[in-house]
């Protein structure tokens, strides 16, 4: 199959170099400067698992290529948009659009900008980061990819699509309960990312100090009652499934949005927390801990544009 990864970076990049490696026909789609990065210094992956240099096939938003059978899209919640620009003309009839952004309300944008049989559901669990040389750090022992069709069923296309990662070496996963597995790590990476940009800490000290294991119960109770109000299809005990996983963390586990924040960047506050503050306000649902951390947010958010 033909794949296009949308991006080089810490996540499409790790993912897409794995593919590389194993035999795939994989192209990234970049910017300029990343495409002189790569067309100079290869793509270069540091992991557990076996460092990487590879020199990738790239391409431009804009140049002439055929369609692709996969796009994956990995990138920040605020470049969708561009992104889906940049890849429209790569996308026809067969293909498939496998995101791998965190939460939900980017399925609505790309469903209605390539329609509901083009779009798969993804997720992905994996600690990873560019250095400011463009090399892939990945750290931990995760590295896994799920996917599936969103409505559950093993179409032919999906199985064609298995076949494409298996023997990669990371963790490629085909759901067939996808959408129930966005909702769930959308609970959880709310609660993480949330957290962790409050406190301006990692998640170890928030952990050992009383109110802050309080703090994070309220939030899981908060995202949870809006998620189950809006009809999302979450576990019945995934508050107590997804506690237990946060107290399991490393000490000094910081979420890819308290990283941005120390690295002067924007933020996706409106995708994680807009997106469950403005169901909440439609439903009359009282959410203090989540209100407080997109005021965070915000704050940061206008000091940083102030600052430009």
């Amino acid at each position: 199959m033909r794949i296009l990864v949308v991006g080089a970076g810490a996540i499409g990049g790790y993912f897409g170099g794995r593919l590389i490696e194993k035999g795939e026909d994989v192209t990234f789609l970049v910017r300029e400067k990343r495409k002189q990065q790569l067309d100079q210094n290869g793509l270069l992956i540091e992991s557990i698992y076996g460092d990487l240099k590879l020199k990738p096939k790239t391409i431009l938003s804009g140049d002439n290529t055929d369609p692709f059978d996969v796009i994956l899209v990995s990138t920040k919640a605020y470049q969708l948009k561009g992104s889906m620009e940049s890849f429209h003309s790569y996308v026809n009839e067969n293909t498939m659009i496998l995101p791998l952004l965190n939460g939900y309300a980017h399925l609505d944008k790309l469903v209605s900008e390539f329609g509901e049989e083009r779009v798969l559901g993804g997720l992905c669990f994996i600690e990873s980061t560019l250095d400011n040389s463009g090399k892939i750090l990945q750290t931990s022992p995760v590295h896994e990819l799920v996917f599936g069709e969103r409505s559950g069923e093993k179409t032919k296309r999906i199985l064609k699509l298995r076949d494409s990662f298996s023997g990669a070496k990371a963790t490629f996963t085909l759901s067939e309960n996808i959408e129930q597995e966005m909702w769930h790590k959308y609970l959880f990476i709310t609660t993480v990312a949330g957290i962790t940009s409050l406190f301006r800490s990692p998640i170890g000290p928030i952990l050992e100090r009383e109110h802050g294991l309080k703090t994070i119960e309220k939030l899981l109770n908060e995202t949870a009652a809006i998620m189950r109000e809006i009809d999302a299809p979450i576990d019945v005990h995934i508050k107590e499934i997804q506690l237990k996983r946060i107290m399991g963390l490393s000490y000094g586990m910081k979420s890819s949005l308290q990283r941005d924040m120390e690295k002067q960047q924007p933020t996706e506050a409106d995708h994680f927390f807009g997106y469950l503050l403005q169901h909440a306000k439609e439903k009359g649902i009282e959410s203090p801990v989540l209100l407080a951390i997109y005021a965070n947010l915000a704050v940061y958010g206008a000091g940083l544009f102030s600052l430009k």
